[in-house]
């Protein structure tokens, strides 16, 4: 039974990956086969409905840069997070193979935000350089 934890996560991940992007797609292709029912009856459409229904929600994305930003910084405060969880654990356990424990997902969340913000910073740079 314990094989199958792994496939249990691993399906819970994609999940929440892939349900997003499927139900945006859904969207859009629903919104394509109105417009060309729509053309098909003969009906004339306004071009800023048109706009509205094919690119989506219509609402503005904050600039690429400021996301990546906010990414890592909110991955390096789960970083310190679990760093700062590692120190009470080990003084409530006694146990050093505990902070240890704690230490493995603080690295990868730490090396993740520290690349978001990197990419911050290069996105910052560019957009700079091309305005």
């Amino acid at each position: 039974m314990d094989w199958l934890i792994p496939f249990i996560f691993f399906g819970f991940l994609a999940a929440v990956i892939l349900v997003p992007i499927w139900l945006r797609e859904r969207t859009k292709q629903s919104a394509h086969h109105l417009i060309s029912q729509a053309l098909e009856r003969g009906q004339t459409l306004d071009p800023t409905l048109m706009r509205q229904l094919t690119e989506g929600t219509g609402r503005q994305q904050p600039d690429k840069a400021r996301r990546s930003l906010g990414s890592g910084i909110v991955l390096l405060a789960l970083a310190g997070g679990f760093v700062g969880a590692g120190f009470v654990v080990e003084d409530i356990s006694g146990a050093s193979e505990a902070f240890g424990g704690m230490m493995v997902p603080a690295v990868i969340l730490g090396a993740l935000g520290t690349a978001f913000i990197l990419l911050a910073i290069v996105d910052y740079a560019t957009q700079k350089k091309d305005q």
